[in-house]
């Protein structure tokens, strides 16, 4: 018989299909058909002309080895009013204010982060901390989202390694639900949930991929999708900005670790990974604890998950984060 499961962060409930479940190593993603070359790639060394003018760059002096560029085909920019106007009498709009930007995580069009050393991967994380930092000094700014689409199902058309930073005016519904879920358990409880669960997790080790001093690696208890895997720190931060960059050492490997396993073990498949973190005017509170939700698209969202908001996974978390904990880190 299948079985309910509930997020204790989101609320949300995900049916584990026992009956259907795959064994872990029957996803392997099928061969990826190659859709740019180096050629004709606007993110390769010698074609910077071809970005809009870069916002950071790192290192600053020699050949670079990050690229942070505004996105030329940006949901959101600069400039524009905030104020939220009323047409055709009821319907609320607002200028589309906010930033967009891509960060070009390589000078290699094809290293893929899970192949990258950790310093190259250190190196990513410090330049999300400086563009998060910089686009919240904007008073328009309420949510800055870090985000990586990695092949055409998770919603990339360019194979170069890149990431993306957006910065919105508003804080949206689902960040605030989580939000407000994390503040009312510690409320009730008087601890932060996600302290919580890592300890959880820890207690049950069965969904346990690996673990360092400041970092646990998770498949977690009510996994949406086959292979999603949480990254949570296990010090109490709100806010990711806020980590101090010997963190971001430990982070490195833990991110590159857990990235070189899915793709070595699931064939380079598709996936989206989100850094989780506070709204800008929350990441003060205690309430909420970031952490990195790294997603495989080994499965198709149909009308069940977007009629009901249910997900049906049919793999179990225990079984694949037994299958990619017992894989070598290298």
């Amino acid at each position: 018989m299948s079985e309910l499961r509930r997020d204790p962060t989101t609320r949300e409930w995900v049916i584990i299909a026992s009956e259907r479940a795959a064994r872990p190593h029957s996803f392997r993603a099928p061969p990826r058909p190659r859709t740019t070359s180096r050629e004709g790639c606007p993110f390769c060394p010698g074609r910077e002309s071809e970005t809009p003018p870069e916002v950071l760059v790192r290192p600053q002096n020699g050949p670079w080895r990050v690229r942070v560029v505004p996105n030329l085909y940006a949901a959101l920019t600069p400039g524009g009013s905030t104020e939220r106007r009323i047409v055709d009498g009821h319907f609320m709009t607002m200028d589309g204010v906010g930033a967009h930007e891509v960060v070009i995580e390589t000078p290699d069009h094809e290293q893929p982060i899970g192949l990258m050393t950790k310093d190259e991967v250190f190196d990513i994380l410090v330049v999300y901390q400086q563009r998060y930092l910089a686009l919240k000094e904007d008073p328009s700014i309420r949510f800055v989202v870090i985000f990586k689409n990695h092949g055409p199902r998770a919603g990339t058309s360019l194979e170069h390694p890149h990431s993306q930073i957006v910065a919105t005016p508003i804080a949206p519904p689902q960040v605030r639900r989580r939000f407000e879920i994390a503040t009312e358990h510690y409320d009730a409880r008087g601890r932060c949930v996600y302290c919580e669960l890592v300890e959880w997790e820890q207690q049950a080790g069965r969904r346990v991929v690996m673990e360092s001093d400041g970092f646990l690696v998770i498949h977690p208890y009510a996994s949406r999708s086959p292979f999603e895997t949480w990254i949570v720190p296990k010090a109490h931060l709100p806010c990711f900005a806020s980590t101090k960059q010997e963190e971001f050492l430990q982070l490195a490997t833990i991110l590159g670790t857990t990235l070189r396993k899915i793709y070595h073990a699931l064939g380079d498949p598709d996936f989206n990974y989100i850094v989780h973190t506070a709204p800008v005017e929350d990441e003060d509170n205690p309430y909420f604890h970031w952490h990195v939700q790294i997603v495989p698209r080994l499965t198709t969202v149909a009308g069940f998950e977007m009629g009901s908001g249910i997900y049906i996974n049919t793999a179990l978390p225990e079984e694949t984060a037994r299958f990619i904990r017992e894989l070598p880190d290298d």
